[in-house]
């Protein structure tokens, strides 16, 4: 494999794969295959992309295919994904750039307040106790027919779905990695449509939502343990969403304040004790939103331009988190056809909020609402985006070949949108996930292979290694529930941590003891070798949550005996010690998040629900959204 002559990787190798030794879990779609698949052609120079036929290769993700992106039967090509009915980079049906044939942009009908008719959109299915991506249709993870996106596992998605590859720097050939997922429990819908505006936190037993949640929590605090954490507060649903429930977005901090958006609604909440900051109520649904807001706790969220089944994400919304006041609201421009094809996904970066789709990309200042720049001249554009430090896109370069597609990396200047570096991976290579901007470290697809990568960056754009993970380690990483019709979200991934030369990740759960359990491992950014690893205590699994002083944050899941816990692990590593552990008393609750995302900020733990779904009102009414614990 030949690589741009700016672009070149680090020279040497780790050596062919080898099989795990005994009693090391395997994967549950075969055996590894014993010799690594060939190398890859040679990838075009980014300055002079090939070229092609009319329309772009995209990833595609159709929600209605079942099976898409997991492992099939054994004896299929090596790799994480089964075999999808469909090719990956299905191209969009006609011209690119294509005149709309009609007026684009109309406003969402009446003021934001006004109630909005007609059913909810389907939504995905969660797994009980975590967030994962599934596509209706699907019977679960982990076999033939197995449904969801890439990257899914019970805490969020799996990083290794089954057999995967990681390209040996300078050699052209490649090193196989193991992985899986087990069986989620699937939520049950209501049948619910009415909307109710938010009316703060509920206690944690019996109660109509209408509470400050404080006589509760005295209540779960009332046998806490020496050295437990209290419960600082318990938020209940408070919206009554459509039968099929609701996904939600968030949490976002801001000051004092923690906010959430769900369904038709915007709401914040104080971070001391759960109140009820402020609401907006919305005309539509919340169809997409940045991981992060602006650093002075600014945010822009997508609403669908209405309420029918044909109504698209493409309304714009900016709001003051610190007050709760919405600020410009705007629709993004259709630019062709088959723009819209796909939802859109979100990303922050500075004062600038990215907007991505299937073949066409949006930049616009936060402050004020200004378009800051659109799609770029030439054959390659940018489709999705990450958010943070820096702003990095996925870039498309027009090959008229869906089956093989030519896509980049850059690193965008957030004010005028150009490229400040561009790396291209071998032709076939998808952008998957950014798990980190700095140090930038992401994930890459081949979806004729059915293999994947990880690959860190340098500041420059150029390769600095890929992971080689030990023989029968599994990665994982939570990447949310990135449930976008064909498009793609970037960021957002959690499960994951990075310093300046290092790199975090779990395991898959074994399960081969009487509980699961798994490891942290640390990876060496300079070659891709592990550095450490360190198991989690008995019978418990640990997952990143980022950096704290200098040590790596980690959450210990809880169990039906047994509360979680915020740990910490020296950058040298060694035996987890205990930051924050939950109470005793608070587990139930904490172990009964059917979906969530687990955040630790200024001292406070947050269990936060990523989904709100269940068979009857009163069940949706008594589903806790949010669990808060401190010290």
């Amino acid at each position: 494999m030949s690589q741009p002559p700016s672009q070149q990787p680090p020279q040497g190798g780790f050596g062919a794969p080898q099989e795990p030794p005994n009693g090391a879990p395997q994967p549950p779609q075969g055996p590894p295959p014993q010799t690594p698949p060939p190398a890859q052609p040679p990838a075009a120079p980014p300055q002079t992309p090939p070229s092609g036929a009319p329309g772009y290769g995209y990833p595609q993700q159709p929600p209605t295919q079942p099976g898409y992106g997991y492992p099939q039967q054994p004896g299929q090509a090596p790799g994480p994904y089964g075999q999808q009915p469909g090719p990956y980079g299905q191209q969009a049906p006609g011209p690119y750039g294509q005149p709309a044939p009609g007026p684009y942009g109309q406003q969402a009908p009446g003021p934001y307040g006004q109630p909005a008719p007609g059913p909810y959109g389907q939504q995905p299915q969660g797994g009980y106790g975590y967030p994962t991506q599934q596509y209706p249709g699907a019977p679960g993870p982990g076999g033939p027919g197995s449904g969801g996106g890439f990257l899914k596992n019970k805490t969020g998605i799996v990083v290794a779905a089954a057999l995967a590859v990681v390209l040996i720097a300078g050699t052209g050939t490649w090193l196989l990695l193991s992985g899986g997922d087990d069986d989620p429990k699937k939520p049950v819908a209501n049948t619910s449509n009415d909307p109710k505006p938010p009316s703060g936190s509920a206690t944690p037993d019996e109660g109509d939502g209408n509470g400050d949640g404080r006589e509760g929590n005295d209540d779960l605090n009332a046998g806490r343990k020496p050295g437990e954490a209290k419960v600082a507060w318990l938020q209940k649903n408070d919206v009554d969403v459509p039968r099929n429930g609701a996904s939600v977005q968030g949490p976002w901090f801001a000051g004092d304040v923690v906010a959430k958006a769900m369904y038709r609604s915007v709401s914040g909440y104080s971070v001391a004790d759960g109140k009820q900051k402020w609401t907006i109520p919305l005309p539509a649904d919340v169809c997409a939103a940045p991981t992060d807001p602006t650093a002075d706790g600014k945010i822009v969220i997508g609403v669908k331009d209405g309420t029918t089944d044909k109504s698209k994400c493409s309304v714009l919304q900016m709001i003051d988190l610190n007050t709760g006041k919405p600020g410009w609201k705007k629709s993004v421009k259709q630019n062709g056809t088959w723009d819209f094809l796909s939802d859109i996904g979100l990303a922050i970066s500075g004062d600038t909020v990215a907007v991505g789709r299937t073949g066409n990309a949006n930049a616009y200042r936060v402050s004020d609402g200004k378009e800051l720049f659109g799609n770029p001249s030439g054959n390659c554009k940018p489709y999705a985006f990450a958010g943070g430090p820096k702003l990095i896109a996925a870039v498309n370069c027009r090959t008229g070949d869906a089956e093989n597609p030519q896509e980049q990396v850059q690193e965008l200047d957030p004010a005028s949108g150009k490229p400040k570096w561009t790396y291209q991976p071998p032709r076939g290579w998808e952008i998957s996930k950014v798990y980190s901007t700095t140090p930038l470290v992401i994930r890459l697809d081949h979806e004729k292979k059915k293999q994947w990568a990880i690959a860190a960056l340098t500041d420059a754009g150029k390769l600095r290694s890929q992971l080689a993970p030990a023989k029968g380690d599994t990665l994982t990483a939570d990447c949310g529930r990135d449930f976008a019709i064909f498009g793609k979200k970037l960021d957002g991934c959690s499960g994951v941590a990075a310093d300046a030369d290092t790199f975090y990740m779990a395991t898959k759960d074994d399960t081969s003891g009487t509980a699961r359990t798994n490891k942290i491992i640390a990876f060496d950014l300079n070659n891709g070798k592990p550095k450490w690893d360190a198991p989690a205590p008995a019978e418990r699994v640990l997952k990143p949550l980022g950096m704290e002083g200098g040590d790596v944050l980690l959450y210990m899941q809880p169990k039906y005996d047994a509360a979680g816990a915020v740990m910490t692990l020296p950058q040298a590593g060694g035996t987890p010690k205990t930051l924050l552990q939950h109470p005793e008393s608070a587990g139930r609750i904490e172990n009964g998040f059917f979906s969530s995302r687990i955040l630790y900020r200024d001292g406070r733990s947050y269990v936060f629900s990523t989904r709100v779904s269940a068979s009857n009102d009163k069940e949706e009414m008594e589903q806790a959204t949010m669990l808060v614990f401190s010290k």
